[in-house]
């Protein structure tokens, strides 16, 4: 179940990576995904054996260690239902936020209380989670004013070309940055799986369970969510060569920040925030504020939702007497 949510985390966020540069044309719908897959593994490889795994230690906090093992499969139908219904609807919603969900509500129905939830741990994750996006919007819309400002007078034909190549770049930090922190979150619940059963006596996930997650999002990214990428890419705001690259570099930076810190962010969350404030110094009217509205309104239900179905599928699960 860890795996099916990782691949669908995977496919989900392909968005996040691609949709600036194939929007622009700087790259091939093709190309673009192969440099998404190849990245999001690099990105969650890399950065777990090298820098260690703070988010996923820090997912591994939201509840308390001695959850059954029902309570982390039902959690993942919660977090997969979701990411499939909003990728049906074409809605970058957080896969973050749903497993969060996911574990909250499997969590409850376990115990018909609030006993097995770290609350401290939870105020603390969602922080960053409402944080990210706004930093995300911030950070880009002063980096375009900047670079609007340094390149006022240059002709637009070479600045695009230029652009354009940057996009590669961007595209593949993004691609990095997305794999470095959204496969922790599959490897923390396959190492609570792994404590639940007895298998590991602590919370640190072992090389096995880090190679799959890193492959697993890797392959779902290469999946490709298209009905995501025709929203971030088009339908918020037109996006030219300079303003890609622009989103993509401020909210890939911002990922990386949250996940050297350990911070378990939603990179739909911050690749949206960039993509709008990236948009915003040039023209306010030209952001699709309607459409931001509804993502907006998607994240608010996220949460909630995934924890309904992780209740319900608990129920079933125990019923069946799993």
């Amino acid at each position: 179940m860890a795996v099916c949510f990782d691949f669908t985390n995977g496919f989900h966020d392909t968005a996040n990576a691609i949709a600036t540069s194939v929007s622009t044309r700087a790259l091939s719908a093709g190309a673009a995904v192969v440099v998404s897959a190849v990245f999001n593994l690099l990105g969650a490889l890399v950065t777990v054996f090298v820098f260690g795994g703070k988010v996923s230690n820090t997912i591994g906090k939201l509840l308390d260690f001695k959850v059954g093992l029902t309570v982390i499969i039902a959690a993942l139908i919660g977090a997969i239902a979701w990411n499939l219904v909003t990728w049906y609807l074409g809605l970058p919603s957080s896969s973050t936020h749903a497993l969060i969900g996911g574990l909250l509500g499997a969590a409850i129905a376990a115990t018909h209380s609030l006993a097995l939830i770290r609350w401290s741990a939870v105020t603390q994750v969602i922080t960053y989670l409402v944080v990210s996006p706004l930093a995300g919007f911030v950070v880009a819309g002063l980096f375009m004013t900047a670079l609007f400002n340094v390149f006022a007078r240059w002709r637009p034909a070479p600045l695009n070309r230029v652009f354009r190549f940057l996009q590669m770049l961007t595209a593949a930090f993004v691609s990095y940055s997305h794999g470095s922190n959204d496969a922790q979150k599959s490897m923390a619940a396959m190492t609570l799986a792994l404590i639940a059963t007895g298998h590991a006596t602590k919370f640190a996930p072992p090389a096995w369970v880090i190679v799959l997650a890193a492959t697993a999002i890797a392959f779902g990214t290469y999946a490709g969510g298209w009905r995501i990428i025709r929203t971030l890419g088009w339908r918020i705001y037109k996006l030219d060569p300079a303003t890609g690259m622009g989103a993509q570099l401020m909210g890939a930076t911002v990922i990386q920040v949250a996940t050297q810190l350990g911070f378990p962010v939603s990179t739909t969350h911050v690749i949206t925030g960039s993509v709008m404030g990236a948009g915003a110094p040039r023209q306010l009217t030209a952001i699709k504020w309607g459409v931001g509205a509804n993502i907006v309104a998607a994240w608010l239900v996220t949460i909630p939702a995934a924890a309904v179905v992780a209740w319900i599928a608990y129920a079933i699960l125990h019923t069946a007497g799993l």
